[in-house]
């Protein structure tokens, strides 16, 4: 059940005439009364001899019998109560009940006191209602609406529980303002997917990921198409920003402009300058070559992804055991990373990629606020993909993908085990979704190059994979029944060859990658293993372009490279070599 406050008014009768009328986006089907300050009232759509008017003039008395100067300069106040498609339609009775329990809640109302204000719902569909009040009680005085909009809230939580809706989740005023019913209805008349509000908003956080300041973040603005109008103060200093759509005008025929804060809390000036605070990110990128890592240069899109898995696991630590602070700021650049990921990634991944970061845009913020700065890794992560550039959806730029994805899942759902345990359940939820879109990601993202691994692993010697299967089960032996089940095995077997090709000891690689996290909650323990195997190791992510012998050839990276441990398993991961289920 969603209750929404609409603007205040100044006519009870051009308000009137909506809900009783046609209808200008939907269809409006029998208007009437289901509840109102009066029993008695009679009701202009199913009484004949009742007129708009009457009803007008009954509920503006109160406002008319004080003196002009003490009369609310806006006295018609508008609540919309709606339910979930899904929801049982429910009765007059039911909304006329809701309309009470609304009203009382924002202090409309007040029986209690015997001197509430004039109000009436109307009914003219079977999923809402519309409440109309004007503003003077009946004693005179005006009504104490600090806080409605919460309290009617808090409302509708507990009666979707007592009338069997669905219920929704508390929120916690850090949500982005969700886009008013005239700009849904303008999108919809324009032809647009979306309004003009949302667009915005994923282009301005799109934008910002992994900036290292102003004036690069407003050159992206610029380079998106935006429209931007700059607030300075006299001194020069630049204090806000606003920015609008080319195409989307006013009935004068003007850009509809947004500032930062009215588009998501954290896309203000102040608050996108306190992630260039403390940072350290550079305005360009320096050419560094990490130890033991495959010779890919920084700005390559493959290079790009094995550090943002790199980086990726590494917070996730930080979120499950860090403060709460630094926590809150690594769940915050996480959203920077997953908008950098969907804007340079392959066609094939990127609806689901950006459809992962809209959803976690919700999970970025709460009530904990980030210490800025922490964050420097994945922030830097986020700009590597970026300057890295679009990545093709094959090969190495696709493997490395699939790679990124599959960390990336695992921090997002350590996030939302972190919102759950903080009672952050709209926030939990944002998280839940924002897996679901990734998981699907990763099925298109690593379906060839699992499937190649797969293929390959079926095609080793049968001592090979006989002592492959004893390496297993003494270096895993609570998990290697399960790994040799899986039809991942055969991909497992194949990076354990190339591992030991490229002079590492798969004994210690697997055991360390199960030493700190336990690995039975994974869907796929082997498509886990087989890229933190990969990554830990130096090995390409992709091999379809490689000879059995290229694959099988010296040790390619130095014996401190070799010996050095691997970072934690991990408890998220694959199920089908063809990448078809995470």
């Amino acid at each position: 059940m969603i209750p929404r406050i609409q603007k205040r008014g100044q006519r009870t009768i051009g308000l009137l005439y909506y809900l009783y009328g046609p209808g200008q986006f939907e269809e409006h089907t029998d208007p009437h009364l289901v509840a109102s300050w009066d029993n008695n009232a009679r009701d202009p759509g199913r009484d004949p001899n009742a007129t708009l008017q009457q009803l007008q003039q009954l509920l503006d008395q109160p406002v008319e019998n004080v003196e002009q100067a003490a009369r609310p300069k806006k006295h018609v106040w508008h609540l919309s109560v709606r339910n979930a498609a899904e929801d049982r339609i429910l009765s007059d009775e039911e909304w006329g009940e809701v309309a009470r329990r609304m009203v009382a809640a924002a202090g409309i109302d007040t029986p209690a006191q015997g001197a509430g204000c004039r109000w009436a719902a109307v009914r003219h569909a079977d999923d809402h209602i519309h409440i109309i009040a004007t503003l003077v009680r009946e004693d005179g005085f005006n009504p104490d609406l600090d806080h409605d909009a919460h309290r009617v809230q808090a409302q509708a939580r507990a009666l979707e529980v007592e009338l069997g809706l669905r219920r929704l989740n508390k929120g916690d005023d850090t949500a982005a303002k969700r886009p008013t019913s005239a700009e849904r209805h303008k999108a919809k008349r324009q032809g647009r997917e979306r309004t003009a509000r949302e667009e915005l908003r994923e282009t301005v956080r799109r934008a910002v990921a992994g900036t290292a300041g102003e004036e690069e973040f407003f050159d992206r603005l610029a380079a998106a198409g935006l429209l931007i109008r700059k607030r300075a103060a006299p001194s020069g200093d630049l204090l806000g920003y606003k920015v609008a759509l080319p195409d989307d005008l006013n009935k004068d025929n003007e850009p509809v402009f947004y500032p930062g804060a009215r588009l998501a809390p954290d896309l203000s000036l102040p608050r996108i300058r306190e992630r260039w605070s403390g940072t350290g990110i550079q305005s360009a990128l320096v050419s560094r070559q990490e130890d033991g890592a495959v010779r890919l240069g920084p700005r390559a899109p493959a290079g790009a992804r094995r550090r943002t898995a790199a980086v990726a696991w590494q917070a996730v630590a930080v979120v499950e055991h860090g403060d709460d602070a630094v926590a809150a700021a690594h769940i915050a650049a996480t959203g920077e990373v997953l908008d950098a990921l969907a804007k340079t990634s392959a066609a094939h991944t990127r609806r689901e990629l950006r459809e992962a970061a809209a959803a976690f845009e919700r999970a970025s913020r709460s009530h904990v606020r980030a210490e800025r700065g922490h964050d420097r890794a994945l922030r830097q992560a986020a700009r590597d993909l970026v300057h890295g550039g679009p990545a093709l959806g094959r090969g190495e730029d696709g493997a490395t993908t699939a790679m990124a994805i599959d960390m990336l899942l695992f921090l997002i759902t350590t996030t939302m085990h972190w919102h759950a345990k903080k009672g952050h359940a709209q926030q939990a939820a944002a998280a839940q979704q924002a897996a679901e879109h990734l998981r699907s990601a990763y099925q298109a993202a690593a379906a060839q190059p699992i499937g190649v691994l797969h293929a390959r692993g079926r095609r080793l010697g049968q001592p090979l994979l006989q002592r492959q299967t004893v390496l297993l089960r003494e270096a895993l032996p609570q998990l290697a029944e399960q790994i040799l089940a899986e039809p991942g095995w055969y991909a497992l077997a194949a990076t354990i060859a190339d591992a030991e090709a490229a002079g590492h000891d798969p004994a210690t690689l697997l055991s360390d990658a199960v030493e700190r996290r336990e690995l039975t909650t994974a869907d796929s323990v082997s498509d886990v293993l087989v890229w933190r195997l990969r990554q830990t190791a130096a090995l390409p992510a992709d091999t379809s372009g490689l000879s059995e012998s290229a694959t099988t050839a010296a040790p390619s990276v130095t014996p401190k490279a070799a010996s050095r441990p691997l970072a934690p398993g991990r408890s998220r991961g694959g199920e089908e070599a063809s990448g078809k289920t995470r």
